[in-house]
């Protein structure tokens, strides 16, 4: 125990016990900060989800993105459009509700905003919509 401020005096060795606790609360933070929102579901869940518990599906991506292929049924609540749709998120408090994106990052963020706004039963769809498609699951570009 005495020797820990000799030890930390070595320039050297307190630059590797910072890196190590930076490493260690982004490793922590990368684990944790994914629950804290939404819990994150596969595809085959989003399927289980919307087929027995009559889930909503809200696809994040732009409108453009949305046109050109989006999961069945989905409603297109783009992202960056979130605090202008207050009144229509309203209707969403007591529904299961899936949050979809390109990749699935822009859905965890959403969801924590979401989640602080009320609503309950959110999922994420992991992956996002390039992995509905890689487990060869149908898009449709009607609305």
């Amino acid at each position: 125990m005495e020797k820990i401020p000799q030890f930390l005096n070595d320039p050297y060795h307190l630059f590797l016990v910072t890196l190590l606790v930076a490493i260690s609360s982004l490793l922590f933070w990368n684990i944790f900060a994914g629950s804290i929102g939404a819990t994150q579901v596969l595809p085959t869940e989003v399927t289980r989800l919307i087929n027995h518990e009559n889930a909503e599906v809200l696809d994040l991506r732009s409108a453009e993105e949305f046109e050109k292929g989006h999961i069945i049924n989905s409603v297109n609540l783009a992202a960056s459009t979130l605090e202008e749709k207050q009144k229509e998120l309203e209707k969403y408090k007591d529904k299961t509700v899936i949050l979809c994106c390109k990749q699935g990052q822009e859905s965890i963020r959403v969801a924590r905003i979401l989640k602080m706004k009320g609503l309950e039963k959110l999922f994420c769809l992991k992956g996002g919509i390039a992995a509905w498609q890689n487990a060869n699951l149908p898009l449709t570009k009607s609305t």
